[in-house]
């Protein structure tokens, strides 16, 4: 039997539909007419026929169960039928990070969606491998991420900064949890279950790690966590993952 989300409505939900998130607006009875490339999805990559359901989302409205309408033959119209889930705040995480190349950039953004990110923030280090940042690539992986693994808000992808500008802008009562291979093994959870209650920024380094100048710049920042993810170097795509994790079970273990 299938279970509906816990924020859902009465509405019974399919956890096997396909999920689209489009601009529209969404409310009962609204009609969304898909642009070409998703229409070409919708009619030609899953083969939704007239009459048949999808799910949409566009990050304001919650998630609404659409119907397939009657149309051309290139044109694809969607109408709300049901609300399935209302909409909730996104997580207060800001996901920190020295872009990586192609590929493993791709990666580290699918599972930083996939792990609970509300934001991503490329920061541009003394060893950052990757000199040109594609915030539009980076931005469809969000969207493809957040359509598969039924979150209703994609994180927000901001424009690269260097480590030292996002460092002094960033607001006191937003804690730092600072990923540094070099710091002494501990337990990790400990010192995050006393900080999880606010708004969070995971750091994550460069391939190489941290310049000497810049650990130290970091350990300035008042309150900062610093956290070892344990006795084997992670490469920063796993890093990603290993650091959010850790993060979600510290929220997880609170009271």
């Amino acid at each position: 039997m299938t279970r509906a989300p816990a924020d859902s409505t009465a509405e019974p939900y399919d956890f096997r539909a396909q999920r689209l998130f489009v601009d529209d607006a969404l409310t009962e009875g609204a009609q969304v007419s898909l642009d070409r490339d998703r229409a070409h999805y919708v009619s030609d990559v899953i083969r939704l026929a007239v009459g048949g359901h999808l799910h949409l989302f566009n990050g304001r409205d919650g998630e609404w169960r659409a119907v397939r309408e009657a149309g051309g033959r290139r044109e694809v119209l969607l109408r709300c039928e049901a609300l399935l889930r209302r909409q909730t705040p996104p997580p207060d995480l800001d996901y920190v990070f020295a872009p990586l190349k192609h590929a493993r950039l791709d990666y580290m953004v699918q599972k930083a969606v996939e792990m609970g990110a509300g934001r991503l923030v490329p920061v541009m280090t003394r060893r950052t491998q990757a000199t040109r940042v594609n915030t539009e690539r980076m931005r469809a992986n969000v969207i493809e991420a957040a359509e598969q693994c039924g979150i209703l808000t994609p994180p927000d992808v901001l424009e690269p900064v260097t480590l030292p500008r996002w460092l002094a802008d960033l607001p006191p009562e937003r804690v730092l949890v600072f990923c540094d291979e070099a710091a002494p093994q501990a337990d990790p959870l400990a010192p995050l279950r006393a900080a999880i209650a606010g708004p969070l920024a995971v750091l994550i380094g460069p391939e190489g790690g941290f310049a000497d100048e810049e650990r130290r710049l970091l350990a300035t920042r008042p309150g900062a966590v610093v956290l070892s993810l344990g006795p084997r170097i992670l490469r920063a795509d796993t890093a990603a993952v290993a650091a959010l994790a850790l993060v979600e079970a510290a929220r997880q273990a609170a009271p």
